[in-house]
Protein backbone atom coordinates (compact mmCIF):
# COMPACT_ATOMS: atom_id res chain seq x y z
CA UNK A 1 0.00 0.00 0.00
CA UNK A 2 1.30 3.52 -1.06
CA UNK A 3 0.96 6.09 1.73
CA UNK A 4 2.62 8.49 -0.14
CA UNK A 5 3.38 9.10 -3.99
CA UNK A 6 5.68 6.87 -5.80
CA UNK A 7 7.70 10.07 -6.48
CA UNK A 8 8.08 11.13 -3.04
CA UNK A 9 9.50 7.04 -2.01
CA UNK A 10 11.71 7.54 -4.17
CA UNK A 11 12.54 10.80 -2.68
CA UNK A 12 13.02 9.47 0.26
CA UNK A 13 14.92 6.49 -0.41
CA UNK A 14 17.34 8.70 -2.62
CA UNK A 15 18.15 10.84 0.71
CA UNK A 16 18.44 7.65 3.00
CA UNK A 17 21.47 5.65 3.61
CA UNK A 18 22.32 3.75 0.94
CA UNK A 19 21.85 -0.05 0.39
CA UNK A 20 25.02 -1.98 1.48
CA UNK A 21 26.18 -4.25 -1.55
CA UNK A 22 25.74 -7.29 0.11
CA UNK A 23 21.85 -6.34 1.02
CA UNK A 24 21.41 -5.48 -2.37
CA UNK A 25 23.00 -9.00 -3.60
CA UNK A 26 20.11 -10.56 -1.66
CA UNK A 27 17.60 -8.40 -2.91
CA UNK A 28 18.49 -9.21 -6.20
CA UNK A 29 18.53 -12.97 -5.91
CA UNK A 30 15.38 -12.95 -3.82
CA UNK A 31 13.82 -11.73 -6.42
CA UNK A 32 15.55 -13.88 -8.92
CA UNK A 33 15.04 -17.32 -6.89
CA UNK A 34 12.06 -16.50 -4.25
CA UNK A 35 8.43 -16.59 -4.44
CA UNK A 36 6.46 -13.88 -3.07
CA UNK A 37 9.75 -11.37 -3.28
CA UNK A 38 7.53 -8.27 -2.10
CA UNK A 39 7.89 -10.18 1.07
CA UNK A 40 11.40 -8.86 1.57
CA UNK A 41 11.81 -5.50 3.85
CA UNK A 42 13.87 -4.28 1.13
CA UNK A 43 15.86 -1.01 1.06
CA UNK A 44 14.11 1.70 2.89
CA UNK A 45 12.69 -0.17 5.74
CA UNK A 46 15.76 -2.41 6.01
CA UNK A 47 17.51 0.78 6.70
CA UNK A 48 15.17 1.95 9.10
CA UNK A 49 15.60 -1.49 10.46
CA UNK A 50 19.31 -0.75 10.70
CA UNK A 51 18.78 2.95 12.41
CA UNK A 52 16.59 1.48 15.01
CA UNK A 53 19.07 -1.36 15.95
CA UNK A 54 22.33 1.10 16.11
CA UNK A 55 20.31 2.73 18.47
CA UNK A 56 19.19 0.91 21.11
CA UNK A 57 22.33 -1.81 20.41
CA UNK A 58 21.43 -4.77 21.39
CA UNK A 59 22.71 -7.70 22.87
CA UNK A 60 20.54 -10.64 22.31
CA UNK A 61 17.58 -9.95 18.88
CA UNK A 62 14.44 -12.12 17.80
CA UNK A 63 12.86 -12.23 14.48
CA UNK A 64 9.80 -14.64 13.89
CA UNK A 65 9.97 -14.70 10.31
CA UNK A 66 13.28 -14.84 8.46
CA UNK A 67 12.04 -15.19 4.73
CA UNK A 68 15.40 -14.89 2.78
CA UNK A 69 17.49 -13.14 5.78
CA UNK A 70 17.43 -9.70 4.34
CA UNK A 71 16.12 -8.02 7.71
CA UNK A 72 17.61 -10.33 9.80
CA UNK A 73 20.93 -8.69 8.37
CA UNK A 74 19.90 -5.20 8.57
CA UNK A 75 19.15 -6.08 12.31
CA UNK A 76 22.80 -7.44 13.07
CA UNK A 77 24.00 -3.83 12.02
CA UNK A 78 23.50 -2.57 15.44
CA UNK A 79 24.17 -6.03 17.75
CA UNK A 80 26.65 -6.07 19.99
CA UNK A 81 30.18 -8.32 19.55
CA UNK A 82 29.35 -10.37 22.13
CA UNK A 83 25.52 -10.67 20.68
CA UNK A 84 23.62 -13.02 19.50
CA UNK A 85 20.55 -13.10 16.15
CA UNK A 86 18.13 -15.97 16.59
CA UNK A 87 15.61 -15.99 13.43
CA UNK A 88 12.74 -18.97 13.21
CA UNK A 89 10.80 -19.64 10.54
CA UNK A 90 9.25 -22.40 9.25
CA UNK A 91 10.20 -22.69 5.37
CA UNK A 92 12.78 -25.58 5.30
CA UNK A 93 13.62 -24.86 1.64
CA UNK A 94 14.94 -21.12 2.76
CA UNK A 95 17.10 -22.37 5.58
CA UNK A 96 20.67 -22.78 2.88
CA UNK A 97 19.69 -19.61 1.24
CA UNK A 98 19.70 -17.48 4.55
CA UNK A 99 22.94 -19.19 5.45
CA UNK A 100 24.81 -18.80 2.40
CA UNK A 101 23.69 -14.74 2.76
CA UNK A 102 24.49 -14.62 6.41
CA UNK A 103 27.91 -16.57 5.90
CA UNK A 104 28.64 -13.64 3.89
CA UNK A 105 28.49 -11.27 6.38
CA UNK A 106 29.81 -10.19 10.08
CA UNK A 107 27.63 -11.59 11.41
CA UNK A 108 27.45 -15.41 10.36
CA UNK A 109 28.80 -16.59 13.83
CA UNK A 110 26.56 -14.48 15.91
CA UNK A 111 22.83 -15.29 13.55
CA UNK A 112 20.76 -18.82 14.92
CA UNK A 113 18.74 -20.32 12.70
CA UNK A 114 15.78 -22.13 13.98
CA UNK A 115 13.25 -24.18 11.78
CA UNK A 116 9.93 -24.96 13.12
CA UNK A 117 7.15 -23.16 14.67
CA UNK A 118 7.77 -20.25 16.33
CA UNK A 119 5.01 -20.91 19.11
CA UNK A 120 6.75 -24.14 19.94
CA UNK A 121 10.42 -22.84 19.69
CA UNK A 122 10.20 -19.01 21.59
CA UNK A 123 9.25 -21.07 25.17
CA UNK A 124 12.76 -23.18 24.27
CA UNK A 125 14.95 -19.78 24.08
CA UNK A 126 16.46 -19.07 27.81
CA UNK A 127 17.44 -15.42 26.87
CA UNK A 128 16.30 -12.14 27.78
CA UNK A 129 15.74 -10.10 24.03
CA UNK A 130 16.61 -6.37 23.74
CA UNK A 131 14.86 -6.34 20.65
CA UNK A 132 12.00 -8.29 18.68
CA UNK A 133 10.74 -8.67 14.79
CA UNK A 134 7.67 -9.96 14.53
CA UNK A 135 7.10 -10.90 10.51
CA UNK A 136 5.58 -13.85 10.29
CA UNK A 137 1.93 -15.36 10.24
CA UNK A 138 -0.34 -12.67 11.09
CA UNK A 139 -2.55 -15.33 12.46
CA UNK A 140 -0.15 -15.79 15.83
CA UNK A 141 0.77 -11.79 16.91
CA UNK A 142 -1.16 -12.29 19.69
CA UNK A 143 0.59 -15.32 20.61
CA UNK A 144 3.78 -14.30 20.02
CA UNK A 145 3.57 -11.26 21.73
CA UNK A 146 2.50 -12.98 25.25
CA UNK A 147 5.02 -15.37 24.48
CA UNK A 148 7.87 -12.41 24.01
CA UNK A 149 6.89 -9.96 26.56
CA UNK A 150 8.25 -12.24 29.54
CA UNK A 151 11.32 -12.60 28.08
CA UNK A 152 12.14 -8.70 27.16
CA UNK A 153 14.81 -6.42 28.89
CA UNK A 154 13.07 -3.90 31.00
CA UNK A 155 13.60 -0.76 28.19
CA UNK A 156 13.43 -3.42 25.22
CA UNK A 157 11.73 -2.56 21.76
CA UNK A 158 9.49 -4.78 20.04
CA UNK A 159 8.79 -4.17 16.47
CA UNK A 160 5.69 -4.84 14.17
CA UNK A 161 5.60 -5.77 10.47
CA UNK A 162 2.47 -5.31 8.51
CA UNK A 163 0.31 -4.06 11.06
CA UNK A 164 -2.02 -1.97 8.31
CA UNK A 165 -2.36 -4.69 6.37
CA UNK A 166 -2.94 -2.60 3.10
CA UNK A 167 -5.28 -0.25 4.52
CA UNK A 168 -7.37 -3.64 5.25
CA UNK A 169 -7.53 -2.35 8.96
CA UNK A 170 -9.79 0.79 8.06
CA UNK A 171 -12.15 -1.48 5.36
CA UNK A 172 -15.51 -3.34 7.17
CA UNK A 173 -13.67 -6.89 8.12
CA UNK A 174 -15.01 -9.62 6.04
CA UNK A 175 -15.74 -12.32 9.20
CA UNK A 176 -13.96 -14.84 6.72
CA UNK A 177 -10.92 -12.62 6.95
CA UNK A 178 -9.15 -13.64 10.37
CA UNK A 179 -5.59 -12.25 9.50
CA UNK A 180 -7.06 -8.53 9.34
CA UNK A 181 -9.44 -9.44 12.85
CA UNK A 182 -6.04 -10.83 14.52
CA UNK A 183 -4.44 -7.33 13.59
CA UNK A 184 -7.28 -5.31 14.82
CA UNK A 185 -7.31 -6.75 17.77
CA UNK A 186 -3.15 -6.91 17.96
CA UNK A 187 -3.12 -2.94 17.35
CA UNK A 188 -5.76 -2.43 20.33
CA UNK A 189 -3.73 -4.24 22.89
CA UNK A 190 -0.42 -2.70 21.68
CA UNK A 191 -2.13 0.66 22.11
CA UNK A 192 -4.28 -0.25 25.68
CA UNK A 193 -1.46 -2.97 27.37
CA UNK A 194 0.20 -0.92 30.08
CA UNK A 195 3.48 -3.41 29.94
CA UNK A 196 4.46 -1.00 26.71
CA UNK A 197 4.17 2.21 24.95
CA UNK A 198 3.89 2.14 21.40
CA UNK A 199 3.87 4.53 18.50
CA UNK A 200 2.85 3.21 14.63
CA UNK A 201 5.21 4.37 11.99
CA UNK A 202 3.35 4.66 8.68
CA UNK A 203 6.54 2.63 7.12
CA UNK A 204 5.41 0.20 4.35
CA UNK A 205 2.31 -1.35 5.51
CA UNK A 206 2.70 -0.04 8.88
CA UNK A 207 5.77 -0.58 11.32
CA UNK A 208 4.82 -0.38 15.18
CA UNK A 209 7.48 0.41 17.58
CA UNK A 210 6.61 -0.84 21.10
CA UNK A 211 8.77 0.12 24.20
CA UNK A 212 8.63 -2.78 27.27
CA UNK A 213 7.92 -0.54 30.42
Amino acid sequence: MHFISQELEDYIEQHSEKEPALLAALNKETYQKILLPRMLSGHFQGRVLSMLSKLIRPVNILEIGTYTGYSALCLCEGIQENGQLHTIDIKEELVNFQRKHFDKSPWGKQIFQHLGEAVAIIPTLDIKFDLVFIDADKENYLNYFELIVPKMSKGGIILSDNVLWSGKVLEPLNPKDLSTKILLEYNQLLTNDPRVETVLLPIRDGLTVSRVL
